[in-house]
C-alpha cells in the first residue's frame, strides 16, 4: 500500500516455484513489517455484528455501515506496504448467518522495501452455513522493483455464499511490473474446489506473452460461489476483441461455482468485464 492505499493478501504456499501448502513460511526481513488483522462476523438472530474488529500494523479497520440483515468493513492502508520483507495476514470469519462485506479505501501499491526478499500477504477466510462474505477491495498495484506473493486461503461451508474479485495491475504508467506471485485455494465443504497458481513479472518466463497475457497489464478473477447457481452451462466468453480486453465465465467441477478470468488493457476496463461476468453468471 502507499500512503493511502489499500492492502491485498499475499503469502506464498504450492504451485511452481512455491512450498507445499501447510509448510512453515519464510522469516521474512528484520525491518519487514510483521502484522494479523482480525475481523469475525456474527448473527445475533436479527442482524450482522462484529464481535471482533481487530487492527494491526497497516490494517486500519473500520465498520462502515449495517444494510439489512449485511455488515461493511473497510480497510484503510495506515501505512505503506506491501514492502520487500514484509510478512502481512488478514484474517476474516463469517459465523453461520452472517453477511459481510470487505472494501478498500484505495489500492493497494506493492513496493520495493529494505530488501530484495518477498513481501507476503495472506488473506484467509472462513465462512459459516448460510452466511455470505463479499471480498471487494480495489486493485493490487505491482510497482517496479516490488515482490509480493499474495494468498487467499478460503474455507466454505456446504452453504455458504462467496464473491471474491481481485484486480491486478502490473505496473503503473510506463513502467515494468514488479515480481507478483499469487495463489488461490478455496475448500467447500472439506472438499477441493479450486487451487490456482499464478506469476507475473521478471524472472517468470514468457509472462507477458500472446498465451497469456497478450501485452495487456491489467488482469482479474471473480469467484462466485452459490448453493443457488445453475452451473450445467458451457463457457462464456466476453469482450469484443484481443485489443479491448476479453474475460471467460466458466464452472468449476466442485460446484456450485464460477469462475471469470479477465485480461484487459486498463484497469476500468478490467472492472466492467468483470462486472458484466457477475450479472451474466446471475442471470436466470
Amino acid at each position: 500500500m502507499s500512503p493511502s492505499p489499500q492492502l491485498i493478501p499475499a503469502r506464498t504456499t504450492s504451485g511452481p516455484g512455491l512450498p507445499p501448502a501447510g509448510a512453515q513460511e519464510p522469516a521474512g526481513h528484520p525491518d519487514g513489517v510483521r502484522a494479523t488483522a482480525r475481523i469475525r462476523a456474527a448473527h445475533n438472530g436479527r442482524v450482522t455484528t462484529l464481535p471482533q474488529l481487530h487492527s494491526d500494523g497497516p490494517f486500519h479497520l473500520r465498520r462502515l455501515r449495517t444494510h439489512g440483515n449485511a455488515t461493511t468493513v473497510g480497510i484503510i492502508g495506515a501505512m505503506s506496504a506491501p514492502l520487500g520483507g514484509d510478512r502481512l495476514t488478514l484474517d476474516i470469519t463469517a459465523e453461520d448467518r452472517a453477511e459481510l462485506e470487505i472494501t478498500t479505501a484505495a489500492a493497494t501499491l506493492a513496493l520495493r522495501g529494505p530488501t530484495t526478499d518477498a513481501a507476503t500477504y495472506d488473506v484467509r477466510l472462513t465462512i459459516g452455513e448460510h452466511a455470505r462474505l463479499r471480498w471487494l477491495p480495489q486493485p493490487l498495484i505491482s510497482a517496479a522493483g516490488s515482490n509480493l506473493h499474495q494468498t487467499y486461503t478460503v474455507e466454505l461451508a456446504a452453504t455458504s455464499h462467496l464473491v471474491l474479485r481481485e484486480e491486478q495491475l502490473l505496473g503503473r504508467a510506463d513502467e515494468e511490473p514488479g515480481h507478483l506471485v499469487t495463489r488461490i485455494l478455496v475448500h467447500s465443504a472439506g472438499r477441493p474446489l479450486l487451487d490456482q497458481h499464478t506469476a507475473y513479472g521478471a524472472p517468470e518466463p514468457g509472462w507477458d506473452g500472446p498465451a497469456i497475457l497478450n501485452g495487456h497489464r491489467a488482469v482479474g478473477q471473480l469467484l462466485i460461489v452459490d448453493p443457488r447457481l445453475d452451473v450445467r452451462r458451457d463457457a462464456v466468453l466476453l469482450g469484443e476483441g484481443a485489443e479491448d480486453g476479453c474475460a471467460v465465465l466458466a464452472p468449476l467441477a466442485g460446484g456450485p461455482a464460477l469462475l471469470t478470468t479477465a485480461v484487459a488493457p486498463t484497469a476500468s476496463r478490467l472492472r466492467q468485464l468483470l462486472d458484466e461476468a457477475h450479472a451474466h453468471a446471475l442471470a436466470p
